[in-house]
Protein backbone atom coordinates (compact mmCIF):
# COMPACT_ATOMS: atom_id res chain seq x y z
CA UNK A 1 0.00 0.00 0.00
CA UNK A 2 1.29 3.32 -0.83
CA UNK A 3 1.91 6.43 1.55
CA UNK A 4 2.97 10.21 1.52
CA UNK A 5 4.14 12.04 3.33
CA UNK A 6 5.51 15.77 3.51
CA UNK A 7 8.97 16.66 5.73
CA UNK A 8 10.15 19.94 6.65
CA UNK A 9 13.74 19.59 7.40
CA UNK A 10 15.52 22.52 9.23
CA UNK A 11 19.37 23.05 10.34
CA UNK A 12 21.89 23.40 7.68
CA UNK A 13 20.49 21.75 5.02
CA UNK A 14 20.83 24.70 1.86
CA UNK A 15 24.15 24.86 -0.40
CA UNK A 16 25.05 21.14 1.44
CA UNK A 17 23.95 18.79 -1.45
CA UNK A 18 21.00 17.49 0.54
CA UNK A 19 18.70 17.77 -1.82
CA UNK A 20 20.48 15.43 -4.40
CA UNK A 21 21.57 13.49 -1.50
CA UNK A 22 18.10 12.69 -0.66
CA UNK A 23 16.85 12.35 -4.30
CA UNK A 24 19.82 9.50 -4.50
CA UNK A 25 18.54 7.81 -1.42
CA UNK A 26 14.74 8.44 -2.17
CA UNK A 27 15.64 6.45 -5.77
CA UNK A 28 17.63 3.50 -3.58
CA UNK A 29 14.35 2.85 -1.72
CA UNK A 30 11.89 2.90 -4.62
CA UNK A 31 10.46 6.42 -2.84
CA UNK A 32 9.07 8.77 -5.56
CA UNK A 33 8.64 12.90 -4.52
CA UNK A 34 10.70 15.61 -4.65
CA UNK A 35 13.30 17.70 -2.92
CA UNK A 36 13.20 21.49 -2.73
CA UNK A 37 14.47 24.60 -0.89
CA UNK A 38 12.44 26.95 0.71
CA UNK A 39 12.87 30.50 1.55
CA UNK A 40 13.39 30.53 5.07
CA UNK A 41 16.56 28.08 4.40
CA UNK A 42 14.67 24.48 5.42
CA UNK A 43 14.08 22.01 2.70
CA UNK A 44 10.68 20.57 2.35
CA UNK A 45 10.55 16.80 0.91
CA UNK A 46 7.27 15.26 -0.43
CA UNK A 47 7.82 11.14 -0.17
CA UNK A 48 5.61 8.84 -1.90
CA UNK A 49 5.86 5.13 -1.07
CA UNK A 50 5.50 1.95 0.82
CA UNK A 51 5.32 2.93 4.57
CA UNK A 52 8.37 1.20 5.02
CA UNK A 53 10.53 3.45 2.40
CA UNK A 54 8.94 6.74 3.80
CA UNK A 55 9.83 5.37 7.55
CA UNK A 56 13.82 4.84 6.01
CA UNK A 57 13.83 7.64 4.42
CA UNK A 58 12.89 9.97 7.17
CA UNK A 59 15.41 8.15 9.55
CA UNK A 60 17.98 8.98 6.49
CA UNK A 61 16.40 12.86 6.58
CA UNK A 62 17.74 13.21 9.92
CA UNK A 63 21.54 12.07 8.80
CA UNK A 64 21.71 14.01 5.67
CA UNK A 65 24.70 14.07 3.32
CA UNK A 66 28.08 14.57 5.63
CA UNK A 67 28.20 18.61 5.34
CA UNK A 68 24.73 18.90 7.11
CA UNK A 69 23.79 19.74 10.28
CA UNK A 70 19.93 18.77 10.71
CA UNK A 71 18.36 20.58 13.52
CA UNK A 72 14.82 19.22 12.80
CA UNK A 73 12.78 16.76 10.85
CA UNK A 74 9.03 17.53 10.75
CA UNK A 75 6.61 15.08 8.85
CA UNK A 76 2.88 15.42 8.14
CA UNK A 77 1.07 12.36 6.50
CA UNK A 78 -0.83 13.47 3.29
CA UNK A 79 -4.30 11.42 2.77
CA UNK A 80 -3.33 11.24 -1.12
CA UNK A 81 -0.47 11.56 -3.02
CA UNK A 82 -0.05 14.57 -5.41
CA UNK A 83 -0.81 13.45 -9.08
CA UNK A 84 1.26 12.95 -11.67
CA UNK A 85 4.10 12.05 -9.71
CA UNK A 86 6.11 9.49 -11.36
CA UNK A 87 9.93 9.91 -10.13
CA UNK A 88 11.50 12.04 -7.41
CA UNK A 89 12.70 15.21 -8.47
CA UNK A 90 14.48 18.44 -7.06
CA UNK A 91 13.65 21.95 -7.30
Amino acid sequence: MMAAARFIVRGKVQGVYYRASTRDHAIALGVMGSARNLDDGSVEVVAIGTGNAISELERWLWQGPPSASVAEVCREELAAAPNGVRDFVTG
